[in-house]
């Protein structure tokens, strides 16, 4: 069954930058009745003009996902503004880059915090608004580095592992409820990501030009919406990936390695040399 996004009510998170605005102009461009959440107010203001000098329907609500109280503010303006809510957007993410080793601990859990557990709440949010509306839909956006792990993103990778696994549960739960759940996973997307990081200790260059255009996902996701998509990789790097590692995960933990050992080569040098000066410890006769 084709979904039909004209009036559906959506609420899309993290839409100020990259594939939340892209994917919040497409979706009006659908005639669908957006609600935008994002934490840069001036930001959401200026999407909400674009969408409504072009004949769109919408809706800003500053919002901080991992807050609880913003949460409810969220979902309440929607019943408010448009009585219900057909689709919900869990596109709000943050990342840190660098090895795990090297990162603070509070990193990892601001990264869960954002990426993982606000996605899982605003599911919890939504599921009784979701049951009652018209062809609902969640939609989590994940990363291809939620099916791999990748170095330097190990905080990244284990949050979007998660929103996986989460989903892939979910999405048979939701069956009680008549409510579908796709997950879409993309690979390199040039997004302001790397421009707001937790952290930057990682030595691989980060290229933020590289990549697909977040309006080639946002396009894509939408496509999956109508056409109820249960999991959507963009694109082919993305899929090349994910073969290459279900057909030969070792070749791929290999070519990873081969990489880190060529980065920290020094480090690796200095390190294994200590070990071999290091005196061996005398053992006592028995």
């Amino acid at each position: 069954m084709r979904r039909d996004l004209h009036q559906k009510r959506i609420i899309i998170t993290g839409a100020s930058s990259g594939i939340g605005h892209a994917l919040a102009l497409a979706a009006a461009a659908e005639g669908a009745r957006l609600v935008l959440a994002a934490r840069s107010e001036d930001k959401l203001e200026g999407l909400l003009q674009t969408i409504t000098n072009a004949g769109g329907e919408a809706i800003a609500v500053p919002t901080d996902v991992t807050d609880s109280s913003d949460r409810e503010r969220l979902f309440q303006a929607a019943v408010e503004t448009y009585g219900g809510l057909d689709v919900l957007v869990n596109n709000a993410g943050i990342g840190a880059h660098g090895h795990f080793v090297d990162l603070e601990s509070d990193v990892l859990r601001r990264v869960m915090e954002v990426n993982f557990f606000a996605t899982a709440e605003n599911c919890r949010h939504a599921i009784p608004l979701l049951a009652r509306g018209e062809q609902p839909l969640i939609v989590n956006v994940s990363s291809m580095a939620g099916r791999r792990g990748v170095p330097a993103w190990s905080d990244y990778s284990a949050s979007k592992f998660a929103v996986c696994g989460f989903s892939e549960a979910l999405r048979a739960e939701l069956a009680r409820f008549d409510v579908d759940l796709m997950l879409v996973v993309p690979g390199l997307t040039r997004t302001s990501l790397a421009e707001n990081l937790l952290a930057h200790k990682g030595r691989l260059p980060l290229h933020r030009d590289a990549g697909i255009p977040p309006e080639v996902v946002a396009d894509r996701i939408v496509s999956g919406m109508k056409r109820n998509k249960k999991e959507l990789r963009i694109e082919k790097d993305a899929r090349l990936l994910l073969l290459v590692n279900w057909l030969c995960p070792r070749y791929v933990d290999w070519r990873m390695s081969k990489v880190v050992r060529k980065l920290y080569a020094e480090e690796l040098n200095e390190l294994r040399a200590s070990k071999e000066a290091a005196p061996v410890a005398a053992t006592a006769p028995h």
